[in-house]
């Protein structure tokens, strides 16, 4: 049985305890409206982008670009979006999870490049190369970071040094759902961008496959700027989570301390008044 002042000092442990995760959670949900505006302010530019490359794909050929060409899946990259820190619940396992198995999936040669620092801690552990490691990129995901990111993968496809890129990362869906998503980023699936009619006369200036090699690296750019902003999301969301959860516990902890505490001096109080009430009779015998 802990002595009393052993009590009072896990429940003032438990009570800091709780105060650090519910300045974490308050963080994490400024964080997470942050970053959900973010979202929402690229919708727009994005559903543009999209409905002018699904007309231009609808009229050229398929191979009319070299990051629409299909090729036999030897040779992939697999590209992983992680936090950098912990205490986000199972934010970090759970892609971590699904980037392990694709490992094992059975192709020739796999690259991976990981985008966080949980991600590289994890690998270096269970001794797997790392192709890259972009420790930084999360803390704060910008447009620049993303052009440049989509530029050096775009090129190993265009070179031919891989078959396909794989980005592997958590979609932010609420503030209790993220979903770990695993998504073909090259060759580009023309068939996602829409095949839905085009007006009979139309006049681009300039040609269409001069466009085409302009809007598809800004498509590509785009699509890791919002891989990086749904994990950015997903990550706040999950800390949130786990930190109101967290703190929610430790309130239940000191309730369950304080009463064991409440037990025990009551306890103490008892014994020493049957002690001074057994001295007091003692005393009127004699």
């Amino acid at each position: 049985m802990p002595s009393k002042a052993d009590l009072r000092r896990r429940i003032r442990s438990v009570k800091s305890t709780q105060q650090i995760t519910k300045a974490m959670k308050m963080v994490a949900a400024a964080k997470l409206r942050r970053a959900q505006q973010r979202i929402i302010e690229a919708r727009p530019y994005a559903a543009a982008l999209q409905g002018m490359l699904a007309s231009l794909v609808a009229r050229l050929p398929a191979a009319s670009h070299p990051l629409l060409e299909r090729r036999e899946e030897r040779h992939v990259t697999l590209v992983t979006f992680t936090g950098d820190k912990g205490l986000c619940g199972a934010f970090n396992a759970n892609v971590l999870r699904e980037t392990y198995l694709l490992l094992r999936r059975g192709w020739e040669r796999v690259d991976l490049i990981l985008v966080g620092r949980k991600g590289a801690d994890f690998f270096r552990a269970r001794g797997v190369a790392v192709t890259a490691h972009h420790a930084d990129a999360m803390r704060n995901p910008s447009a620049e970071a993303a052009r440049e990111f989509a530029r050096t993968l775009a090129d190993r496809f265009a070179r031919r040094q891989t078959d396909a890129v794989y980005l592997v990362y958590n979609q932010f869906r609420s503030v209790i759902l993220q979903r770990v998503t695993v998504e073909r980023w090259l060759p580009v699936e023309t068939g996602g961008l829409g095949s839905g009619e085009t007006p009979a006369q139309v006049l681009l200036e300039p040609t269409a496959p001069s466009l085409l090699h302009q809007l598809l690296p800004r498509h590509l750019q785009f699509g890791v700027l919002r891989t990086m902003l749904d994990s950015a999301a997903a990550e706040h969301a999950a800390r949130m989570t786990a930190m109101d959860a967290a703190s929610k516990n430790a309130a239940e902890m000191i309730d369950r301390l304080t009463l064991t505490y409440n037990r025990l001096r009551q306890a103490s109080i008892t014994k020493e008044l049957i002690e001074i009430v057994s001295g007091a009779q003692a005393l009127a015998e004699r």
